[in-house]
């Protein structure tokens, strides 16, 4: 049985190798809807040698399928947001402990204690809904912290808050939200990191990252905006101190694959849709091909560029039919 303690102690391309090809036949055989999948491709699991060999699931399927590897009844179950119409995606979650060590020893890496910090949360959306990851994340890492908390459009006072905390402050927020307040008050923040973690969709036009960045580090006097990408499918989190270069932590690793064949990985350095593997999320699937578009670096950084339209992935319609 794999060890958690294994996930977190990654410190090696190899090692990470090794880890993730135990979770591969793990989930292949405990994870129904995974074992469905590589069987209707037609994937010889005794052939997979390398993790660039590892079918990818369509991460589409978590919302008709109950992607789950774990024999015990889930802890808590985290779901997308979802405009109206739409099924959000359930993510069931065996273990929670296992995401707890993951957001903090992810967020440790990139911004070291949490209890140096204050965090305030600018998350209008997610609040008003329940089962959201990102907020089980922030309002851990806010206790962690002990200052901070979170605001829905109650602007002025989240400002005035802001202001009388002595403390290096993250200001995390909904990119819509965050837009709402520069525009509003357009204020000029001292001692703050401003992050922003995605979510313009059904609230107000698309805009690249670099015309959203450019406004809002005009509006609160920063040099770079922050941002985190995670989702609810997953359980690690990447982050980006700046310029949209995104870093992972060494037990999350991102590949890019050919939009015309969804099995073949793309050398570094070329333009196609992101694959995933988690391992954190061993308790699920681990091995997940997303619907961003992005480039992955040398040094295992990466970009988002976008989402990959006209999607048609050919995996996802043989086990949906």
């Amino acid at each position: 049985m794999i060890d958690s303690r294994d996930i977190f102690s990654v410190s090696s391309p190899e090692q990470f190798s090794a880890v993730a090809m135990e979770i591969f036949r793990f989930q292949a055989e405990s994870c129904p809807p995974y074992r469905e999948y590589l069987r209707l491709i037609g994937a010889d699991i005794e052939a997979i040698n390398t993790i660039e060999q590892i079918p990818m699931l369509p991460i589409e399927l978590f919302k008709s399928h109950n992607i789950y590897s774990a024999s015990s009844e889930p802890q808590i179950v985290f779901t997308s947001s979802a405009t109206t119409g739409m099924t959000p995606s359930r993510h069931p979650v065996a273990d929670l402990t296992i995401y707890e060590r993951d957001f903090i020893e992810g967020f440790r890496l990139f911004y070291g204690e949490p209890e140096r910090w204050s965090i305030y949360g600018l998350l209008p959306n997610y609040l008003q809904r329940s089962g959201s990851s990102l907020i089980y994340m922030v309002d851990r890492l806010i206790a962690l912290c002990g200052r901070g908390g979170f605001y829905l459009n109650n602007y002025r006072q989240l400002l005035d808050d802001m202001a009388a905390d002595p403390r290096p402050k993250i200001l995390l927020g909904v990119t819509y939200a965050l837009l709402d307040l520069a525009e509003q008050y357009a204020p000029k923040l001292e001692n703050t990191v401003v992050m922003e973690t995605g979510g313009m969709k059904g609230h107000r036009a698309e805009m690249s990252k670099t015309e959203l960045h450019k406004v809002l580090c005009s509006a609160f006097g920063v040099d770079k905006i922050h941002s985190e990408y995670g989702m609810a499918e997953l359980m690690s989190q990447g982050y980006s101190v700046g310029e949209g270069l995104f870093a992972a932590p060494p037990w999350m690793k991102v590949m890019v694959r050919d939009l015309n064949d969804p099995f073949k990985v793309l050398d570094i350095g070329r333009r196609g849709a992101i694959n995933i593997i988690d391992l954190a999320n061993i308790y699920s699937c681990s091995f997940i091909a997303t619907q961003d578009m992005g480039i992955v670096y040398a040094d295992g950084t990466f970009r988002i560029e976008g989402r990959v339209t006209d999607a048609d992935i050919r995996g996802c319609n043989l086990l949906v039919q």
